[in-house]
């Protein structure tokens, strides 16, 4: 992985859904990667954990991520709502976002992309799909691209 010894990856995971939290997270552990993986349940509870907000006051409870995977249907504030504010935010925006999503949707990818997405992935729905997909991930985001400081 590209990252300074002393610093392991954070994901931050922003997903609804609890069985493809579970799915995610698995996927994640199969692939064995060094890190840590914060996992909020909509769009609200991720910003209130970016801006160290409410539960997430603590920088060291809610350190800033490397890299977040984000859902787009979710109560609350949609993902693109939350990208739209990540993206306006002088201390968040040049942190990667994946969106995460089901939706195959041209509306919602144009509108991802148009909102400074980094990627725009179809989640898999089953641990084999999903452990692939993630491996391509870390490929990419963890161990090619050089990512900003946090």
């Amino acid at each position: 992985m590209n990252f300074p010894k002393s610093d392991s990856v954070v994901i931050l995971l922003v997903d609804d859904d609890p069985g493809d939290r579970e799915i995610t997270r698995r996927a994640l552990a199969q692939c064995g990667i060094d890190g840590e993986l914060h996992v909020v349940e909509d769009g609200d509870q991720a910003l209130e954990y970016l801006e160290h907000n409410g539960p997430f006051a603590n920088p060291a409870r809610a350190p800033q991520p490397h890299l977040i995977l984000l859902d787009l249907n979710m109560p609350g504030k949609s993902g693109l709502e939350v990208l739209e504010q990540i993206r306006r935010d002088p201390r968040l925006k040049r942190i990667p976002v994946v969106l995460w999503t089901t939706s195959e949707a041209e509306e919602d990818i144009k509108r991802a992309y148009e909102l400074g997405v980094n990627s725009y992935v179809v989640k898999p729905t089953n641990l084999e799909e999903c452990t692939a997909t993630i491996r391509k991930l870390e490929a990419y985001w963890l161990d090619t691209v050089k990512l900003p400081p946090r």
